[in-house]
């Protein structure tokens, strides 16, 4: 990533804009500056804790004030969000940092609480609220925490989100996080929404909003079509994606197989060379969460996807698997071959709701993994995979 090379954000922007990777953009660039502030006081603060730990050597001892007030950027799909958050996390002076998709970050912290609770029942612990000693291992770990598509649909994270963050933050965390809404959309129209509240109050004490209102989808922009999105039609009955099939596969014979997942199996109905293929019933109508996919994601490194079905209000639970699958893949780069019933921006049909907002970031990351740019990123990390295993 050539933007390591440079002390602050804004340069790192400057240089992509000279080298012709980017088109300058007003709001992307103000960003840029916000966030080289934050990565000023993250530096001064870490020196002060430094200060503070061997305050013996020195006169007198220097007491690290407040943390930094963190950043919550929201705005439209494939603006630039992501990039400039990812320059963050590589330039922030902070050895304790964690950049996670935010559905891996929680699920995470619900399997910590999780292994609290299996310690208080064996009489291993005495401490009946998991959640304080579970933030505090999380910032032992990571103190400066950059999210990626911030976004609430699981009524689970709903009903920790206070109680996990207002530790969080007492304990020093710096939040930066993207996402597609602002804050006071987070969770619309959840279960018990009401329960889930608090936490924006939370949120808004120890981060700034800032609405990213660049000029365009950069995504769609530098898009080129490849042939891994396939449209059911009167042309296409399914047979690209077996041709796909064959040449990922180079015709090996393919099996069954299994995924462990936290003691459990999820079943893969075909696997062969790194590559596993699914229909959207065993995926989506299924029930699965984040860590399902994770897990797959991680095994595999290139993910068939057979007959998605345009999806709607009577299809929402499907839906909103579908949305965690897509960031699942797209976050580790998995390549995807997906037959469909309709293009992208048309694979979700309501009138309203949470999961329509959520879906244009599906239609938008579907859209991108078809380009070139993603399917060379998909390619250098299979090659990292493969010299992992080896």
């Amino acid at each position: 990533m050539p933007w390591r090379h440079h002390a602050t954000v804004a340069e790192a922007y400057a240089s992509r804009i000279a080298s012709g990777e980017l088109s300058d953009d007003p709001a992307q660039a103000k960003l840029a500056r916000r966030l080289d502030v934050l990565l000023g006081e993250v530096g001064n603060r870490r020196l002060a804790k430094k200060s503070s730990a061997l305050g013996w050597m020195f006169a007198r001892k220097s007491k690290p004030g407040k943390p930094p007030r963190g950043l919550y950027v929201h705005g439209a799909v494939g603006r630039g969000k992501t990039m400039l958050m990812d320059m963050f996390f590589e330039l922030v002076p902070a050895k304790r940092k964690r950049r996670a998709h935010f559905h891996d970050f929680m699920a995470d912290a619900h399997a910590r609480i999780h292994a609290h609770r299996q310690k208080l029942k064996a009489g291993e612990t005495k401490e009946t609220d998991p959640v304080p000693p579970v933030a505090s291992d999380l910032i032992d770990e990571a103190w400066v925490l950059c999210f990626d598509e911030f976004s609430v649909t699981d009524i689970a994270d709903a009903m920790l989100l206070s109680r996990l963050f207002e530790q969080l933050f007492k304990r020093g965390c710096v939040l930066v996080a993207t996402s597609n809404v602002e804050p006071r959309n987070l969770y619309r129209d959840g279960l018990n929404r009401q329960l889930f509240l608090p936490f924006i109050d939370i949120l808004k004490d120890h981060v700034d909003v800032l609405d990213l209102d660049a000029r365009t989808d950069y995504r769609m922009e530098a898009a080129t079509r490849l042939p891994v999105y396939h449209r059911l039609d009167g042309v296409d009955d399914g047979s690209a994606m077996d041709d796909a099939w064959e040449r990922v596969t180079a015709g090996k014979q393919p099996a069954a197989a299994m995924v462990e997942v936290k003691g459990r199996t999820v079943p893969v109905p075909r696997a062969a060379a790194g590559a596993a293929r699914f229909s959207f019933a065993d995926l989506c109508e299924a029930p699965l969460g984040a860590s399902d996919y994770a897990a797959i994601a991680g095994r595999f490194h290139t993910i068939f996807v057979d007959h998605a079905p345009v999806m709607g209000a009577a299809s929402r639970n499907a839906a909103k698997r579908f949305i965690t699958l897509i960031d699942t893949l797209y976050d580790r780069k998995n390549r995807l071959f997906i037959s469909a019933e309709a293009a992208p921006d048309a694979l979700y049909d309501a009138p309203g709701g949470t999961e329509k907002f959520e879906f244009a970031r599906t239609a938008s990351r579907l859209n991108e993994m078809q380009s070139e740019a993603y399917l060379e990123a998909s390619r250098a990390n299979q090659h990292v995979d493969l010299q992992d295993q080896a």
